[in-house]
């Protein structure tokens, strides 16, 4: 149990930084949150803990023009982006309100500061394929029958076409394959929820030869063996990391020439952006992608919406005006 600081006595960084420790374990996402989240939100309070100590200020006494100054060096020297300083000021001000309630301190001094606001237009980081180049992408993969190519064609299909994010397919065990009568479907641990992607049967089936081939190469598989190993290097058999996929996802945009176009740069996070946005254009509902991929907030999936109806719908063509 963390002792409690007397009224005149000056928290260390270290009090703080306990406080926060057990916000982490007992607070975030009702104490289930993935280590993901967690380790993020270590990193962010460090950064601001040492950004602290370079400039002589002690964390606990703080001020609410202290944590501005932050936000100034963030913006100003750091050059991050809107989203990013977002981020780290949303860390901050929680440290600060386990603190608080830990009575370290008598004030949050990080409430009220805000990031400063996004310029873009939200539809611009909307990145994706249209269909013919899912299709090209897909077909640059070997058809050697390899364990690497079996691998390589299911997770670009489930990723292109279904959407999932790339740490919920590099979580996914064989256990989370699952059968529904005759459908099957990988459960998914998102970032709130738990979810069941569909697998439309051509890719179910790529998936189970990929599962196969394995089987074929000695493995004996387990339902805690990863759904997605590494293949031919000195980790081969283990869970595939989450830079791994985006390597390969990364490599085949490259021999696709789709990694980089004029006005466009394509990674792997692009695929999910990809299956929302070809699923509202092929007329599927609103509310059938926001289950596909799994977004709390149906604004999330409003903006692929608002790619397509952009040029699809745009007023100027029907203006009529004869430009020839």
């Amino acid at each position: 149990m963390l002792a409690v600081s007397s009224p005149n006595a000056i928290a260390t960084a270290d009090e703080l930084l306990e406080a926060f420790a057990d916000f982490l374990n007992i607070d975030v996402s009702a104490g289930d949150a993935a280590n993901d989240t967690l380790n993020t939100y270590r990193r962010q309070v460090q950064y601001f803990v040492k950004w602290c100590d370079r400039n002589k200020i002690a964390p606990a006494e703080a001020t609410k023009e202290d944590i501005k100054r932050y936000r100034h060096w963030l913006v100003n020297t750091r050059h991050l982006k809107p989203a990013t300083v977002a981020l780290k000021l949303s860390v901050v001000r929680r440290f600060y309100q386990a603190a608080l309630e830990r009575g370290l301190i008598a004030f949050n001094p990080a409430l009220g500061v805000k990031p400063p606001r996004e310029k873009r237009d939200p539809a611009e980081r909307i990145t994706y394929l249209e269909k013919p180049e899912v299709e090209q992408l897909l077909q640059t993969i070997g058809e050697d029958g390899s364990l690497k190519s079996l691998r390589d064609k299911s997770l670009l299909a489930i990723m292109a076409m279904e959407g999932p994010r790339t740490v919920e397919l590099h979580r996914a065990n064989i256990a989370d394959v699952v059968k529904q009568g005759q459908n099957i479907g990988i459960r998914v641990e998102g970032k709130r929820n738990i979810r069941i992607v569909p697998l439309i049967p051509a890719i179910a089936q790529l998936l189970f030869d990929y599962l196969e081939a394995r089987k074929e190469a000695g493995e004996r598989l387990k339902a805690s063996s990863p759904l997605f190993i590494a293949v031919g290097n000195r980790a081969g058999g283990q869970r595939i990391s989450r830079r791994g996929i985006r390597l390969i996802v990364d490599r085949y945009l490259q021999q696709a020439a789709l990694k980089h176009t004029p006005g466009r740069t394509i990674s792997a996070h692009s695929l999910r952006h990809t299956a929302g946005t070809l699923a509202l254009r092929s007329g599927a509902e609103l509310r059938q992608v926001q289950d596909l991929l799994g977004h709390a907030d149906p604004r999330t999936t409003c903006i692929y919406a608002h790619v397509a109806d952009r040029w699809e719908n745009n007023p100027a063509l029907k203006l009529g005006i004869d430009l020839s």
